[in-house]
């Protein structure tokens, strides 16, 4: 049998090139590790097989939050947007959430030319079939199924769906990864090997459809705000144009009963599908059948890009056959003569239980090695790409001797996540929300930069000029802030007509501007007339000082909040700390402790099943070592 053969050395291999697997690589890349990224098809770089879309609740956040880091997943959505929407305006900032509809294939090309023309990354279509290690344990070399051999010092596995990928129609079942690619086969085999545990999760892709065969008369139209707002931080909006519409649409009876009349052709209620579907984004049979009372479900039909006319059916995922899909789609109004041009297909895939990883998002047990994305058991491309970032840099500063990239629940999303999934773990596909987090109206999206632009900066990805930018910024909000604060309005007519039109209750005496501001009816844009002596500051700043002003008690609060948490985080636990050997802690505790090993007594109290009894007894043994 011949032996695989030497193709080259590098300091890490990542494997996978979705949007974990890209944020992943870029990053190692530009810390200065000499990075390698494989994928099963260099057709499938940054790929949207779920929906064109980057963003949405919460989504928006982590996109943001990557942009003020140093990644590239904002960049992508602003260059290839087809339409800037801003989600829930209609509540507060904490909860507003930035979603961009992007060209599918101009998204993969921008994805592809980055990562082509990134130094220190080499790109490469392959299937690894093996992590190889020496006999201290150490990882040494990744194979690829053509018999490469890649000496490399760490991997990141970012693999998305294609593990041991499966898909379903119907009766109908294959092993295949998204979009009929070929799946990953044998890496599983090889990560057992290594005692990795794996489980099996499931998720479903909608079909696509043909533009011409869609009644959009029948359908509510959804156009872009105007002026589109930017993803990314360093984008100028001037640069951006809302190109086409999407639509909303809602099902009926009639489709309710297509469906109820062929459930048991669905692999998830014939007992087809072993894995465990998302719990926020259901297949349309599973919202039918879950939530029997509602007549009607929404969903989207969205553009997959400018130059062709496939379209979305976003909401309205399937895993049933193909003629009962056409059946019940043309229930719908609008959709009466819909042409399917890609079925929808649920997919079922290998992915790991992420209380085995470090908050670096390293494995506990093998060391250099690192989760990322679906493969951690989360859902979504935005939580994938923060994920591959956070993989990314710490893989490269380990290898470095760096301190790890760290950031916690009270400074980001991303650290939220993070912890929510070392600490807690998830049953179902994981996906960010905004209630997942504590302290919301600190991390805003509007603040993303000011909470992570310097730790960006820090790791040298953030460029110099961009800095500079951002601390003009900085300077100009806390600025407005100072004046807003010393600026006395005097009543006017004007001004008390005004107040009166938006039910706020007019001014007898001068007041504080900022006084004035803090009323929940009151803009800072809509104060510019009665304010002649205003600056002209960049938009950014403005919105964030009229945020902070507006909010400041209730920032206040959670600054509280925050510095208690810090004070439990700074109690750190021993990494071989023995629970078993101290009398006091519960048995459920210590099977939670010692499994998931958390770092500090602020992650300890937040594992389920370690109560605040436990915690008290931890903190005296703690403080008697």
């Amino acid at each position: 049998m011949m032996k695989p053969y030497p193709a080259g050395s590098y300091d890490i291999a990542v494997i996978g090139a979705g949007h974990a697997g890209i944020e992943a690589a870029l990053a190692a890349a530009r810390l200065g590790c000499c990075t390698i990224i494989f994928t099963i098809s260099l057709d499938a770089i940054g790929n949207m097989p779920c929906n064109p879309s980057i963003g949405g609740t919460a989504k928006g956040h982590l996109v943001r939050e990557l942009d003020a880091l140093g990644g590239e997943m904002a960049k992508a959505a602003d260059a290839t947007m087809l339409q800037s929407r801003m989600l829930n305006l209609g509540k507060g900032p904490a909860v507003h959430s930035l979603r961009l509809q992007c060209d599918r294939k101009c998204y993969h090309m921008y994805m592809k030319a980055a990562l082509e023309n990134q130094p220190n990354l080499s790109v490469r279509q392959a299937e690894i079939v093996s992590i190889d290690t020496d006999g201290a344990g150490e990882i040494v070399s990744v194979t690829t199924a053509m018999g490469g051999v890649y000496s490399v010092r760490a991997v990141i596995l970012a693999t998305g769906t294609f593990l041991k990928g499966k898909i379903f129609v119907g009766e109908y079942s294959e092993e295949s990864g998204p979009d009929g690619m070929h799946p990953a086969a044998h890496l599983s085999d090889s990560l057992r090997a290594l005692g990795i545990p794996l489980r099996r999760f499931k998720t479903g892709t909608p079909a696509r459809v043909h533009g011409n065969s869609v009644d959009f008369t029948k359908l509510e139209e959804q156009r872009g705000d105007e002026p589109p707002v930017a993803a990314s931080f360093a984008t100028d909006p001037a640069t951006l144009q809302n190109k086409l519409p999407c639509y909303i649409g809602y099902t009926n009876e009639k489709t309710h009963e297509v469906i109820r009349q062929n459930i048991g052709r669905s692999p998830l209620y014939g007992g087809a599908i072993e894995g465990i579907g998302p719990r926020y984004c259901p297949s349309i049979e599973d919202k039918v059948m879950r939530f029997a009372e509602k007549p009607r479900h929404q969903f989207f039909l969205e553009p997959m890009g400018e130059n062709t006319r496939e379209m979305y059916l976003s909401g309205l995922s399937s895993s049933l056959p193909e003629e009962v899909q056409t059946a019940f789609y043309r229930t719908i109004p609008g959709l009466e003569q819909v042409e399917l041009m890609r079925t929808a297909y649920a997919i079922e895939y290998d992915c790991i239980d992420p209380t085995d990883l470090k908050n670096t998002l390293e494995f506990k047990a093998v060391p250099h090695l690192y989760g990322a994305g679906q493969f951690n058991g989360t859902s979504g491309y935005e939580e994938a790409a923060v994920q591959g970032f956070v993989a990314g840099v710490n893989a490269a500063l380990k290898l470095q001797g760096k301190p790890p990239f760290l950031t916690d629940r009270s400074t980001s999303y991303i650290g939220t996540l993070v912890d929510d999934l070392v600490t807690k773990g998830c049953m179902d596909p994981y996906r960010m929300m905004t209630s997942r987090s504590e302290y919301r109206l600190l991390l805003r999206q509007d603040n993303a930069d000011a909470r992570l632009l310097p730790q960006g900066y820090a790791l040298g990805l953030i460029s110099e000029e961009r800095w500079q930018r951002f601390l003009t910024q900085q300077q100009q909000k806390e600025q407005e802030k100072k004046r807003l604060e010393k600026l006395s309005i005097a009543p006017t007519p004007a001004l008390n007509a005004y107040l009166e039109s938006v039910g706020s209750t007019p001014l007898t005496q001068p007041v504080r501007a900022a006084e004035l501001l803090r009323r929940p009816q009151v803009s800072y844009a809509a104060l510019a007339p009665f304010d002649p002596g205003r600056p002209a500051i960049h938009p950014h700043a403005a919105e964030q000082a009229e945020i902070e002003l507006k909010y400041e008690g209730y920032l206040k609060k959670q600054e509280a909040q925050v510095r208690e948490m810090r004070r439990l985080e700074e109690m750190p636990i021993p990494e071989d700390f023995d629970y078993t050997a101290h009398r006091g802690l519960r048995l459920e505790a210590i099977e939670k402790l010692q499994r998931i090993r958390p770092a500090s007594i602020g992650q300890a109290s937040r594992i389920s099943g370690v109560s605040p009894a436990d915690i008290s007894v931890l903190v005296i043994l703690l403080r008697q070592q």
